[in-house]
């Protein structure tokens, strides 16, 4: 079983976003960028269904500029087999990213698509979807667990009223949720034997920019108001005409 997972580039979730001078767009300059943590979650769960022998190959993908082959060396790092990066400048429309999959596992003739449930950056959680009905695949979104065979998947799924099972026969797509595992820490010798392995380029064809038009970026009011109380019961006071 082959696994194709999705390895996006995106600011740093320890990092606070701000907007550019000109309210366009979020600063990117000489910000920290990091993997997507749902992305990483998802390579976690493939290296480990390649460690129980389920699967035979993980292969990463990145979607994206040049500085995409940085986050890769990541996923080589964490235990990815592959690294592949589709070169695209700008953002690209969901659909686009969905076609980049599409293109990827067909050329691979991957098994298993596995996704982080969004990316931290849009927030969209499109690429599952879009990816399964592009491939006519059965799909199962916000994966909590799952239980996989070489021809059959088991996956429980979080939903608004707890918790739901999907049984299906592969190829699939799954999108993972933070529950799922806890990624492994990543040592210094696998970060350096990772920066000597090749990163292979694919070029797909079609691909356009997003539709949505940001009009406007801009950093929320944050207000506090201090006040001291003297008692408890003034505190219980405050309290409550706070609420």
């Amino acid at each position: 079983m082959k696994i194709l997972v999705g390895f996006k580039r995106v600011i740093d979730y320890n990092i606070t976003a701000r907007p550019n001078a000109a309210g366009t767009e979020v600063d990117l300059a000489g910000v920290k960028m990091s993997p997507n943590p749902f992305d990483e979650i998802a390579l976690e769960q493939a290296v480990k269904l390649k460690e129980q022998g389920i699967a035979t190959e993980v292969i990463a993908l990145s979607i994206g500029a040049a500085e995409c082959t940085e986050t890769l060396r990541t996923a080589l790092a964490m235990g990815a087999d592959r690294a592949v990066h589709v070169k695209a400048e700008g953002t690209l429309g969901a659909q686009s990213i969905a076609k980049v999959f599409k293109t990827v596992a067909e050329d691979e003739g991957a098994n298993l698509i596995l996704l982080g449930k969004q990316a931290i950056d849009t927030d969209h959680g499109q690429t599952a979807s879009m990816t399964a009905e592009l491939l006519g695949w059965p799909q199962a979104l916000n994966a909590f667990s799952m239980e996989l065979t070489a021809t059959d998947a088991k996956v429980t799924c979080e939903i608004d009223g707890g918790l739901e099972t999907f049984a299906f026969k592969l190829p699939a797509v799954v999108s993972v949720d933070l529950r799922l595992n806890t990624p492994r820490f990543v040592s210094m010798p696998a970060i350096i034997k990772a920066r000597s392995k090749p990163i292979e380029e694919k070029a797909v064809d079609g691909l356009s920019a997003s539709r949505i038009r940001v009009k406007q970026v801009f950093a929320p009011k944050q207000e506090r108001k201090q006040v001291m109380v003297e008692t408890l019961d003034d505190l219980l006071k405050n309290l409550e005409g706070a609420l």
